[in-house]
């Protein structure tokens, strides 16, 4: 069986005015038709990790099971895993998923009695638990995206739109499909909208299987049971839906077709959910009347009825309590004894047989590539769009940084207004040219969260086949530039040079502007190098200070460059303020004089300890001040943001996909 066969891409044409229906009637005619479900069974599923235990000093590494030898057979319907925290209900729906590290693990997952495709994670649609959506945009601009980029570019943009129209319509997102999702700054939807939302946006390819993990968190009894109706409905049409989920009230728990237990990654129990009941009750655990089958299953696996027997028969402290353990730990092993020896493991076990006898001798696929349904350039449209529409319309990166900006360079004009042509004028032309330099290095902290962040979605985005990593990363670096960089940085010079009264000539002015978005740029690149591979703001934001403290001491200003010694002096080659800093030196200070008549003075007994020219200053301080001079730092700022920016997209590119 071909992967075209398992997972058909719908090639709907628009028909408008045929039989009488419009062109949105006939798309959802047609997405009811061409729903299917594919059987997804897995053989031998064993998942295991390298953990450090022990103290520092005798630190071993010890492998952990996380999931069991696991069989069973996932067939069209809604199919939930069930079982307590810590249980391996999110690392199996992930195998299934071929969304886990393939370290560690072993066995084999097919889909329809072949191989799961190179781009199973493309074709299948994977609902995350922490709903995933761009919170600035609506919901219709969302599933607009989603569509964008994960159908085929042979289909249209008006079916692509038809298709958004018809799942609004089925997901009931009607009211709210002109809402924005929300953010913790914008008001938005309902957790149930926003659940359905991240529902859609899977949809969209109207996959064959769909995964969905803890689809329920965060939601009160209602939503939750209104979620699990629409898949459950959806479930009905065709689809196979498989999911995790921790403890379901009974209204939920009678929705599901087939339910697999877990206990510690091992199984207690997968088959129909209606004789769940029966099963467990012929091997002797009995559901009172009035319990909720789900709360029972899971006193069952935690140990809770044996527990609760022996403190009838031991009635003293810590005697008690250690027997209760053993307990526990003897119930479980006796349920995945009791359960590999039913009938229903034992009928599993020998469909499971068929299908692999049945199946082609292919080699087995990898189910980690990753496949693309349009261009690199087509991509790149659609994630600037969305980038710079989430600037624009968040009031904490847009609004704020442009007040905040245009604040501190009325600050500095003031402090520094009207700067003069005396030897004051030296100490604070040098002292304002440092402050901006260090400014800009410092304000590109921000920057930190470019991709912290939305670390969480850019994972799962490039997991399922949205966009290039290239994409991403161009997209982010050329809003950060236009919109955090250079437009606040041209902001802030118009308001600071003119305050002060540097030099007054048309090309001084437009060298200093382009040096401090050099200096910001270097900057920020510097600070996405060291974030692109954090998951902690405020762990890069220490590792960035730190980096920055050391290169404003070698900038030139709290320590001359000339007297540092020869086995120390070589880090001033890596300080972005020192190039930063001598070119706005260099830019200001060549042709200004600051002692009126200067051959009068140079002839006066102090004339030793003033400097009288521009030159002289720039000669102090170690600086070449000929034209080379200048343009040489705006190169190494130049090669310093291409090496970092390089740096932070080979980290970007190899961070772990897989959870």
């Amino acid at each position: 069986m071909t992967d075209n066969a398992v997972f058909e891409h719908d090639q709907i044409t628009e028909e408008t005015g045929r039989n009488g229906k419009s062109g949105s009637n006939v798309i959802a005619m047609e997405l009811i038709k061409k729903q299917h479900g594919a059987t997804v069974s897995f053989h031998s599923i064993r998942y295991r990790v390298e953990q450090k235990s022990g103290p520092i000093c005798r630190r071993t590494t010890v492998h952990k099971e996380i999931l069991v030898d696991l069989n069973g057979i996932m067939r069209p319907g809604l199919n939930a895993i069930l079982g307590p925290t810590g249980s391996g209900k999110s690392s199996f729906l992930d195998v299934l998923a071929a969304r886990k590290d393939p370290v560690g693990l072993s066995g084999e997952v097919l889909i329809n009695g072949a191989p799961q495709p190179p781009n199973f994670k493309c074709l299948s649609g994977y609902v995350v638990q922490d709903d995933i959506v761009m919170g600035t945009l609506t919901v219709r601009e969302n599933l607009c995206f989603s569509a964008a980029l994960r159908l085929s570019s042979q289909i249209s943009p008006k079916e692509k739109e038809a298709r958004v129209n018809h799942l609004i319509s089925e997901l009931a997102l009607n009211k709210v499909a002109d809402a924005k999702v929300g953010t913790q700054l914008i008001r938005g939807i309902s957790g149930g909208e926003r659940k359905r939302t991240s529902i859609g946006m899977e949809l969209i390819i109207d996959p064959s299987v769909l995964f969905l993990d803890e689809p329920t968190t965060g939601l009160d009894a209602s939503t939750a049971y209104s979620v699990l109706l629409l898949l459950k409905r959806m479930a009905g049409q065709g689809r196979t839906i498989i999911m995790s989920i921790h403890q379901p009230r009974y209204s939920i728990y009678r929705l599901f077709d087939s339910l697999t237990l877990l206990v510690n990654g091992k199984q207690v129990y997968h088959g129909p959910t209606q004789d769940a009941l029966d099963y467990f009750a012929n091997i002797g655990y009995a559901c009172e009347a009035h319990n909720n089958p789900a709360d029972f299953f899971l006193d069952i696996i935690n140990g809770s009825c044996a527990a609760a027997n022996m403190t009838k028969i031991h009635n003293n402290g810590d005697f008690e309590f250690e027997v209760a353990a053993v307990s526990q730990q003897s119930i479980e092993d006796q349920l995945v004894e009791k359960y590999r020896n039913c009938s229903y493991a034992r009928s599993i076990k020998a469909e499971l047989e068929r299908i692999t006898w049945a199946k082609d001798n292919n080699i087995r696929a990898k189910g980690h590539t990753i496949t693309y349904n349009s261009s690199f350039f087509h991509q790149l449209h659609w994630v600037l769009w969305r980038t710079f529409w989430n600037l624009m319309l968040n009031p904490q990166t847009s609004v704020a940084q442009l007040a905040v900006t245009t604040l501190m360079a009325a600050i500095v004009g003031a402090i520094f207004y009207g700067v003069k042509d005396d030897q004051s004028g030296i100490q604070n032309r040098f002292g304002v040219l440092f402050f901006i330099t260090t400014n800009q290095c410092f304000s590109t902290l921000s920057a930190a969260e470019l991709f912290i962040t939305e670390r969480k979605l850019f994972i799962h985005e490039i997991t399922s086949g949205y966009y290039r990593v290239s994409v991403y990363f161009l997209s982010k670096i050329l809003s950060d530039i236009i919109t955090q960089r250079t437009v606040p940085t041209i902001l802030f010079t118009a308001v600071v040079y003119f305050m002060i009264g540097l030099k007054p000539t048309v090309a001084a002015f437009f060298i200093f502007m382009l040096t401090v978005i050099l200096v910001s740029c270097a900057a920020a690149s510097m600070t996405m190098a060291i974030s692109a591979d954090q998951s902690v703001v405020a762990v890069a934001n220490i590792f960035m200070t730190i980096s920055f403290i050391f290169m404003m001491i070698f900038s030139g200003l709290l320590v001359n460059l000339k007297s540092i010694m020869d086995w120390l002096s070589w880090l001033k080659y890596l300080s972005i303020p020192r190039y930063g800093l001598e070119a706005l030196e260099i830019n200001e200070f060549v042709g200004l004089k600051f002692c009126g008549n200067v051959s009068a003075v140079m002839s006066s007994p102090a004339a030793d300890i003033l400097m009288c020219t521009g030159e002289q200053h720039l000669a102090f301080q170690g600086i070449d001040y000929s034209s080379w001079g200048l343009w040489h730092n705006h190169i190494a700022l130049a090669l310093m943001t291409l090496i970092f920016l390089i740096i932070a997209y080979i980290k970007l590119r190899f961070i772990p996909k897989f959870s």
